[in-house]
């Protein structure tokens, strides 16, 4: 059985990395700040639709902060959304304001609304955590997805990330007659190999969605991550491969049952060659983002040697057992893929 850190201590950003964030304008002057939007007095249970808790809050303000915090709130939006363009400000409403007490980001999550249709979206407020936001530029180079964040002090803002939960599509979905499973067990395969090879650890069924995609003649499935906190902090090599969380074994087992080993390689390979691809194109973002990481600290001694230990015997590889940092460690891991994909 995985077992995660109870409390994830949270890294500072650093003025190698803020200033590497200011390059690629990820950060961004914003009206509101996470700190402020604790100042809330009241607070009910967010229930779902079977009237079970979901472990989210939703606040309210005394009256005379419901108003500077709601403008706040749609010019993030509009940062965030529409270059800083206010035009639309007027027609949006904010609709709730969520608190989740579980887990270690404790978001804020916003709901908006635009007037003329009723149309809604999501976006959250939450702590700025260096090794999160290491995450997030790590699935934004890296993975097949364009993450939409910014960044102000000890503020982070992200975008929601539509799909569906991975706990309640195994509940809902996973056995519907139209779902192919040998592609749902071929993404997960994919998906597993994405985050061990870029070191995002916990993984479980509720910390990535499915999207779900018609296509011709069959249902396209792919998998995102939604949580970026366990960015390369852990010192289990396993606790960086989704396979292994007893929350996932349903996936293990359609991979066990559809697919042979020579199959699973070649999604894995796949996967590899893809990762490369990206580095090759995005090398410059990926050295100075390196070049950050490499003296960044984002986790502690004892756990960057267990890593670089389990790796090197995984590896067959002596050089993770030297790495000092989890810089070290994730720009050996990727250095590995390169030159595999140049063979």
């Amino acid at each position: 059985m995985q077992t995660i850190s109870r409390k994830k201590i949270f890294f500072p950003i650093n003025s190698a990395f803020r200033n590497y964030l200011k390059m690629y304008e990820r950060e961004v002057k914003l009206p509101l700040s996470y700190e402020e939007l604790r100042y809330y007095d009241q607070a009910i249970s967010v229930y779902d639709k079977e009237g079970k808790d979901t472990l989210w809050e939703t606040v309210f303000y005394p009256q005379s902060m419901v108003g500077p915090i709601h403008a706040g709130l749609k010019r993030i939006y509009s940062i965030l959304k529409a270059g800083g363009d206010q035009a639309a400000e007027e027609h949006l409403h904010i609709e709730r304001i969520d608190y989740c007490t579980f887990g270690n980001s404790h978001p804020f999550r916003i709901k908006i609304v635009n007037n003329y249709n009723e149309v809604y979206d999501y976006f959250y407020i939450k702590i700025a955590d260096a090794s999160r936001i290491y995450g997030l530029e790590l699935e934004h180079i890296l993975s097949p997805y364009w993450m939409n964040f910014m960044v102000d002090g000890n503020t982070l803002v992200e975008e929601h990330i539509a799909g569906v939960p991975g706990d309640q599509f195994i509940l809902h979905y996973l056995n519907r007659p139209e779902f192919n499973p040998k592609r749902i067990a071929k993404e997960f395969v994919k998906f597993n190999e994405r985050c061990f090879v870029r070191l995002l650890g916990d993984m479980r069924s509720y910390n990535f969605i499915f999207d779900i995609t018609p296509d011709f003649d069959d249902v396209q499935f792919r998998i995102r991550a939604i949580d970026f906190d366990q960015q390369f902090y852990e010192g289990r090599r396993t606790l960086y491969m989704p396979q292994y969380f007893k929350e996932n074994r349903i996936f293990v087992d359609l991979a066990i049952k559809h697919l042979n080993a020579e199959v699973v390689k070649q999604y894995q390979q796949e996967e590899r060659a893809v990762i490369a691809r990206r580095i090759k194109v995005q090398r410059h973002r990926i050295k100075d983002l390196r070049d950050v990481i490499m003296t960044d600290r984002v986790s502690f001694p004892e756990k960057i040697q267990q890593l670089g230990d389990e790796l090197a015997e995984y590896y067959h590889d002596a050089v993770f057992s030297r790495c000092k940092t989890m810089g070290e460690i994730i720009e050996r891991s990727l250095k590995r893929l390169l030159v595999s994909s140049l063979r």
